[in-house]
C-alpha cells in the first residue's frame, strides 16, 4: 500500500484514518483503537500525517513522530471547508487529509513536555483566580442580605469578612457565621494556591535563560514571560514579529473592498490568556511613562494623549510581542532606550 499523505480524527478510545496516495487519490480508511493505532503506525513507512489541534493532539504528535512519521497540526476552523456532505468521523479524517494536502495550509506547531508543563500551571492559576473572584463575589452577595455592604476589591474584603465575623452587633445568625467562616477558609486556601504557584513560576522563570531575557522588557514580568514561552514552541514558524503579533491578535481587523482599506478595532485572536497579561502588563508602563525622559517613553506619552489610555496599552503590547519575537527568534538580548 503506497500511502503517502493520512488524516486522523483523534478522539479517546476510537480513531478514524483516511489514507491517500502521491496523487491524492483515496487509498484506505479504516477505524483503529489506540493501540491498534500505535501498531498500524509502527508498521508503516515514514508518510505525512495531520490531525486537528485538541485534546491529546500533542501526545499524538509526539508519539508519531517518535515513530519516523511527519506530523501537521491544523487548527479545526481551517478543517471545516473541506468536510463534504454531511459530518462524521470518517469525513472528518478525509477533511484533515484533504487540508494537510494544500500548500497554503497554516500548521500548528506542537508543544513539547516542558511547554505543556508550563502551560498546565498557568491554567490551572487561571482556573484559580476565576473561582477566587466567583467566591468573593458571593460572598459580597451573601453578606448584603444581611445589610453588610462591603467594597468590591478583594483586599478589602479579606480584612473586613474576619472583623464581620467576630462582631456580635450586627445581623449575622450564628448559622450565618458559621457559612461565612467557612467561605473565608475557603477563600483563604485559594489565595494559597495562588500564591504557590506564582512562587513557582518565578523559579522557573529565573531558571530559564529565555525568561530572564523577555523580563528585560518594560511591561513583561515572570508570569509573562513563562506565558510566553508556554505558548510559543518555535517563534520562526513567525515570519517577523508583526505575525506574532497578529497571532496574539493584537493587530486591527479588516473590512476592505473595492479598493478602499478599513481598519477596525483589533481582531483578539489566538491566546487570550497571553494577549491579556501583555496588555496588562503594557498598562503598567504606560501609567508611568509620562514621567521618563527616552524617546520610547514619550513615544507612549504622544500615543496615549493623541489615541487614549486603552489604545496606548495596546500599542505597547503589539510592540512588546514584536520585541519578543525578535528576542527569541534572533537569540538575542533586549537593549533598553538610552
Amino acid at each position: 500500500m503506497s500511502m503517502t499523505t493520512l488524516g486522523i480524527d483523534i478522539a479517546k478510545n476510537v480513531f478514524h484514518v483516511h489514507g491517500r496516495d502521491a496523487a491524492g487519490r483515496p487509498v484506505f480508511q479504516k477505524r483503529f483503537s489506540r493501540v491498534a493505532l500505535i501498531k498500524f503506525m509502527a508498521n508503516l513507512s515514514r508518510c505525512r500525517v495531520g490531525m486537528e489541534v485538541c485534546g491529546g493532539a500533542n501526545y499524538w504528535s509526539r508519539t508519531l513522530q517518535a515513530l519516523g512519521h511527519e506530523v501537521r497540526l491544523i487548527s479545526p476552523q481551517f478543517v471545516k471547508p473541506y468536510v463534504k456532505s454531511n459530518k462524521n468521523d470518517f469525513n472528518d479524517a478525509e477533511a484533515i487529509c484533504e487540508a494537510v494536502l494544500r500548500p497554503t495550509m497554516r500548521f500548528v506547531t506542537p508543544k513539547t513536555v516542558a511547554q505543556q508543563d508550563l502551560q498546565n500551571m498557568h491554567r490551572v492559576r487561571r482556573r484559580l483566580i476565576g473561582a477566587r473572584t466567583a467566591l468573593v463575589n458571593q460572598i459580597r452577595g451573601l453578606l448584603a442580605e444581611y445589610g453588610v455592604v462591603v467594597p468590591k476589591q478583594e483586599s478589602p474584603l479579606r480584612r473586613a469578612l474576619p472583623r464581620l465575623i467576630e462582631d456580635l452587633t450586627n445581623d449575622l445568625t450564628p448559622l450565618a457565621r458559621t457559612t461565612f467562616t467557612a467561605l473565608y477558609e475557603e477563600l483563604r486556601a485559594v489565595d494559597a494556591r495562588v500564591t504557590t504557584i506564582d512562587r513557582e513560576l518565578k523559579e522557573y522563570c529565573a531558571q530559564d535563560e529565555r525568561c530572564q531575557r523577555l523580563t528585560a522588557i518594560e511591561g513583561i514580568g515572570p508570569l509573562t514571560a513563562t506565558a510566553m514561552i508556554a505558548a510559543v514552541a518555535d517563534p520562526r514558524v513567525f515570519k517577523n514579529g508583526r505575525h506574532l503579533a497578529a497571532w496574539l491578535g493584537l493587530v486591527p481587523r479588516q473590512c476592505s473592498s473595492g479598493g478602499k482599506s478599513r481598519l477596525l478595532g483589533i481582531s483578539k485572536r489566538g491566546d487570550r490568556y497571553v494577549r491579556t497579561l501583555l496588555i496588562h502588563g503594557a498598562r503598567a508602563v504606560v501609567v508611568r511613562a509620562g514621567a521618563k525622559p527616552d524617546a520610547r517613553s514619550r513615544w507612549i506619552a504622544e500615543k496615549r494623549r493623541q489615541r487614549g489610555t486603552n489604545r496606548a496599552c495596546v500599542a505597547v503590547a503589539n510592540m512588546n510581542a514584536r520585541i519578543i519575537w525578535a528576542l527569541l527568534a534572533h537569540d538575542t538580548c533586549y537593549q533598553k532606550a538610552a
